[in-house]
């Protein structure tokens, strides 16, 4: 990682006010050497860069000197066995490889799991170039920080021994270490790994055991894919000369090109198979491994068929979406109990009308077409309205799986109903970016959570997450079937003819009338 960032610095293909100077990036390779060399028992001086005061050394640790200024020069020196690292205020002597010393953080190495099934992995909190597409300066963990990520492991790769044994075995050559961030909000932990670093995983501290098992195993596919394309492509290279092509991404916010989705589809691909896994070990009634079993293989199904005959794709690609699309076959035809499909399905059309609420634009022929005939009292709208939308990312869009959250709330047993005292208003005050009427979709009350819906589109009539949550209220009422239909399918139709006509008028129409006349075009 640090070698794709000198190369990319010297290229001048990045460089910000916040970065290093060009010095301290290339002085890291001081550090490697003066690692190497203690590694080794050999005698050297070295000058290696300090970073606001922390000296890494790649594999060994980190020192910290009493340094003001943001970035200096330290002297790394080994005599005789005796090592120490000098810089301006003082000087620090290294102890034993893996100890702990005034001043000196060591590396940590984690080893989980029995004999024959153990991960050797290192917690890696010192190394600048730990994390990804940026480096990050060295933030070394308490002890006890340290322990509990030691217990989170622990428990992850039992689950992972119980449910996913052969990928167990895999990540046990492949998965070489895991950095540690910041807990995020419930249920939407961040996770990222790099092509530039093969077996590196960065991630937020989860809110479980089971969660890192999932985290692991998501990061451990992008891990493997990224090995593969530095073998071999899937896709040939476009021309440059086409306009950018947007796809939808079940599990992102933003449209991305068929590159990421191809990421995204073999990360999710391994999350299906471990929720397939786990619901198997699981007890019957866990709710939530039905759940994301089938919330995952409905959305990995639809990106796979999105792309499956992408003409870029090459043989190799062909290939690898075949034998996905096989899989997800397989687990399409595996039996669900009701309630948690339904409660898959909602979640998934949401996710996708929330996505085409926000990045999908309808031609502005087909909404002055809509306008004039519902101006003009027309029975039906004109077929001039269902022209193709184009997609035009929106930077506005966050949190479209606000649903899914909530629901994710009530099925770990954290928010039930029967219990809890909180109203709906304060349960969706506790996911970010979701509305009142999500939080009563997520408890089985679409009538109440179309009035909210709809009391949300008064103050806000721009607003997509509620165009698209009251398509899934009226579904799910059973009330409105045309209008329901078109705000599942087409809500940025009903939204910008809704704001064209307010913009001409001054007056809103009714967004479930509207909606109902528009939904003729879905017949």
């Amino acid at each position: 990682m640090w070698l794709a960032t000198a190369l990319r610095r010297l290229r001048g293909t990045t460089a910000g006010d916040d970065e290093p100077p060009l010095w301290v990036v290339l002085g890291h390779a001081n550090a490697l050497a003066a690692a190497a060399a203690l590694r080794a028992g050999l005698d050297f001086s070295l000058d290696v860069p300090v970073r606001h005061g922390r000296v890494p050394l790649p594999t060994l640790g980190c020192a910290v000197l009493p340094v003001t200024e943001p970035w200096a020069l330290a002297t790394a020196r080994a005599d005789g066995g005796h090592a120490t690292l000098t810089g301006p205020g003082g000087t620090v002597t290294l102890p034993p490889a893996g100890t702990p010393g005034p001043g000196w953080h060591p590396v940590r190495r984690l080893t989980v799991g029995p004999q024959g099934g153990r991960l050797d992995i290192t917690l890696d909190d010192t190394d600048p170039y730990r994390t990804y597409p940026r480096p990050a300066e060295p933030r070394p963990l308490s002890a006890d920080d340290t322990a509990h990520w030691r217990h989170l492991l622990e428990r992850a790769w039992a689950v992972l021994l119980a449910g996913q044994p052969a990928t167990a075995d895999a990540m046990r050559r492949g998965l070489l270490s895991l950095t540690p961030t910041v807990a995020r909000e419930r249920f939407r932990p961040r996770s990222v790994t790099s092509g530039d670093a093969f077996g590196g995983v960065e991630a937020s501290e989860p809110d479980d055991a089971l969660q890192l098992a999932v985290t692991l195993v998501h990061e451990f596919q992008h891990v493997k894919l990224g090995g593969l394309l530095h073998l071999a492509p899937l896709l040939t290279p476009g021309t440059g000369a086409d306009p950018p092509e947007w796809w939808y991404a079940p599990w992102r916010d933003d449209p991305r090109p068929v590159e990421g989705l191809l990421q995204g589809i073999y990360a999710f691909v391994g999350i299906t198979r471990f929720w397939a896994g786990h619901r198997a070990v699981a007890s019957e009634q866990n709710g939530l491994a039905h759940f994301e079993f089938a919330l995952w293989r409905a959305q990995v199904a639809r990106a796979v068929a999105e792309v499956r005959d992408h003409p870029r794709r090459t043989p190799l690609g062909a290939a690898l979406l075949d034998t996905l699309a096989a899989h997800c076959a397989r687990w399409l035809a595996e039996p669900v109990p009701a309630p948690w499909l339904e409660l898959a399905r909602l979640c998934a059309d949401d996710h996708l009308a929330r996505w085409r609420a926000h990045h999908r634009r309808p031609p502005a022929a087909a909404v002055d077409a809509a306008v004039r005939a519902w101006s003009q009292r027309a029975a039906v709208p004109p077929r001039a309205a269902a022209a193709e939308p184009e997609v035009v990312p929106s930077p506005s869009a966050r949190w479209l799986d606000s649903l899914t959250v909530l629901v994710r709330y009530r099925l770990s047993g954290s928010d039930d109903d029967r219990v809890s005292p909180d109203g709906p208003e304060k349960r969706a005050a506790r996911v970010t970016g979701a509305l009142t009427g999500d939080a009563l979709l997520s408890m089985g009350d679409p009538a109440a959570a179309r009035h909210a819906y709809l009391t949300d589109l008064a103050a806000d009539p721009g607003a997509p997450a509620a165009w698209a949550g009251l398509g899934s209220a009226l579904d799910l009422s059973g009330t409105d079937p045309a209008a329901a239909r078109l705000l599942r399918r087409r809500p940025e139709l009903a939204r910008a003819v809704h704001r064209a006509l307010l913009n001409t008028s001054g007056t809103a129409p009714d967004p479930v009338r509207l909606a109902d006349w528009l939904g003729a075009l879905e017949s």
